[in-house]
């Protein structure tokens, strides 16, 4: 079977039908491509629900600081609500989609994540969120793609003893694109790739240099937790990262044909780079 690409959505890409239609129906198209498997987060409808019970919100470094009145609300909201809705969606486009969440066949197995160490040197704990420790392909996500079915898996863990987890949706799809030997993984949100100093995307970057953009503080907020899931992806095989604009079924349809413009950043491992030597900017992720 061909190699997947992993495709991560920020879940503000999936919050309205306006959105949402249009998504799915490029997801489709890719779909027919390549085998594909899209992984989501469910960032501000999560936000909105703990509003809503009258908990409070805590971040650090992009992370959501994880409670166990807060970890039910993420399984309610990720795993129940927004994975079905994105199901529902391509399956309305023509598509052939499977939800999931990691607990499904132990799809994601994690441990509870150590501290924190931030980008000001505290250590904070996270509380329920799991750091993923998977060792084997995912034998669940080859049979359904061996089967023509995209599996579209919720961020969350399982541990060894039932127990949920939240893990952060950049490392989720970082961890599942390094177990599957993807050819490349999409980090798709809000954000036109990583911005320099006068907020233009840079085009590229090797390993080193984005080590250095968390290093010494140009990168914030949840930009980080994507560099560090890039970084770990590039470790693990994967040729290359794409951190890219969803806010349109265009721009991400462009980044995943690769015709894309300004409105990302390639994170390229050793392996995309010597794959690299000599090709265009418009080499296609999704053949």
């Amino acid at each position: 079977m061909t190699a997947p690409l992993v495709v991560k959505l920020g879940g503000e890409l999936l919050e309205t039908p306006e959105r949402l239609a249009p998504l799915a129906a490029a997801l489709v198209r890719l779909a027919a491509r390549t085998p594909l498997v899209v992984v989501h987060g469910a960032g501000r409808e999560i936000d909105a629900a703990l509003a809503r019970a009258g908990l409070v919100k805590h971040q650090v470094d992009g992370l959501r600081i994880t409670d166990e009145a807060t970890l039910d609300i993420v399984v309610s909201v990720m795993g129940g609500l927004v994975n079905t809705r994105l199901v529902a969606a391509v399956g309305a486009a023509g598509g052939r989609a499977v939800g999931l969440t990691g607990a499904d066949a132990g799809l994601l197995p994690v441990e509870p994540a150590p501290p924190h160490r931030t980008t000001d040197g505290r250590l904070v704990d996270l509380g329920r969120v799991g750091a993923p420790i998977g060792r084997g392909r995912p034998a669940l996500l080859d049979d359904l793609l061996a089967a023509g079915v995209m599996p579209i898996v919720a961020s969350l863990g399982v541990a060894g003893d039932g127990r949920l987890f939240n893990v952060n949706a950049d490392t989720a799809a970082a961890d599942l694109a390094g177990r599957l030997d993807a050819r490349a993984l999409v980090l798709a949100g809000t954000t036109p790739g990583v911005l320099d100093g006068r907020g233009q995307p840079i085009a590229r970057l090797t390993a080193a240099e984005t080590a250095a953009l968390i290093a010494d503080g140009h990168a914030t907020a949840g930009m980080i937790a994507k560099l560090r899931a890039g970084l770990d992806a590039v470790a693990r095989g994967v040729a290359t990262v794409i951190i890219a604009d969803g806010r349109t079924p265009a721009a991400l349809a462009s980044v995943l044909d690769g015709t894309a413009g300004p409105g990302r950043t390639i994170l390229i491992g050793q392996a995309g780079a010597a794959a690299a030597a000599g090709e265009t900017e418009t080499r296609h992720v999704g053949r």
